[in-house]
């Protein structure tokens, strides 16, 4: 980092406590508190207020977060662009991905990806789809990807790999026995739900309004914000699911939960990138091509 005080600024500033972005920096609180005032005394202006233990950014302290914000981008881009000039990649990337893919697709990418690049450091943000779009409209990720459907115009979409969502059961319900059912059945069933915001979420929402059902016909026994606990609640209820068919891969091969055919009713999707509109940094396109490299394997 060129001006190491501008890092200790954008630490505080996150955490908004000088003694935990003194041990995140490993370094001194005095030490912390000795950058902040020389950036403070350089800019005249006064960059936090204080109150007892308790500090807040100022409105100068805000502008000067979205400001580091570029010029770490602008670092970023430069040490990748260097490093290639010197046939190495190196710099950082932020990504952010919705919980499917995160638990279930990109750890053995991920790890293939620092193998191959190992100046390269990865940042994995993992929340639902409609949050990871949010923290790449305020610049706090590189890269996103989702779940959820096509819907913001500020933001290129483009596919990254195909899904299907199933309904799913534990091994030994009484409904495993039956060749199909009818969407119609649907609505007596007692369903686990993602929470609101999941991309899985929206793509059955969509596919049960092509059926003339809506989502809030179902009769939801519970809702639950990952996909690991509505498997493990499946295990123990006669509750039904739609889950990713990648997330339970494991639970097929040794047959704890089983697909139930839903006649005339397939939920194909694509799990997708999401960038800004615009010139794309090479680290970022870099990481794209690796992980559409990767699926051709």
């Amino acid at each position: 980092m060129f001006d190491f005080r501008l890092k200790v600024f954008d630490t505080v500033a996150r955490r908004l406590n000088f003694t935990k972005a003194a041990n995140e920096l490993n370094i001194t609180q005095p030490a912390v508190t000795k950058h902040i005032k020389e950036i403070e005394l350089n800019l005249n202006i006064k960059l936090f207020e204080r109150n007892g233990t308790k500090i807040k950014l100022t409105k100068a302290g805000e502008i000067l977060v979205k400001y580091t914000e570029e010029i770490f981008l602008v670092y970023q881009k430069m040490e990748f662009e260097i490093g290639q000039l010197q046939e190495k990649q190196k710099g950082h990337l932020r990504l952010g991905a919705s919980t499917t893919i995160a638990q279930y697709v990109l750890p053995p990418i991920l790890a293939e990806f620092r193998k191959r690049f190992p100046e390269i450091q990865l940042d994995l943000v993992i929340h639902n789809s409609e949050k990871i779009e949010d923290l790449l409209t305020n610049n706090k990720i590189d890269v996103g990807l989702i779940e959820a459907q096509i819907k913001n115009r500020t933001f290129h979409y483009f596919p990254f790999m195909k899904d299907e969502i199933v309904l799913v059961a534990r091994q030994n319900h009484p409904l495993s026995t039956k060749n199909h059912l009818k969407t119609d059945d649907l609505l007596q069933i007692p369903f686990v739900l993602r929470e609101s915001g999941s991309g899985t979420l929206e793509t059955i929402d969509l596919a049960l309004k092509a059926k003339n059902i809506k989502l809030n016909e179902l009769k939801t026994e519970i809702r639950l914000g990952s996909t690991e606990s509505i498997k493990s609640y499946l295990l123990h209820s006669d509750a039904l699911a739609f889950l990713s068919v990648q997330s339970i891969l494991q639970e097929l091969k040794s047959h704890t939960l089983t697909i139930i055919d839903v006649k005339n009713m397939d939920i194909p999707r694509y799990f997708n990138f999401i960038i800004q509109e615009g010139e794309q940094s090479k680290l970022v396109s870099l990481f794209i091509d690796f992980c559409n490299r990767y699926n051709l394997k």
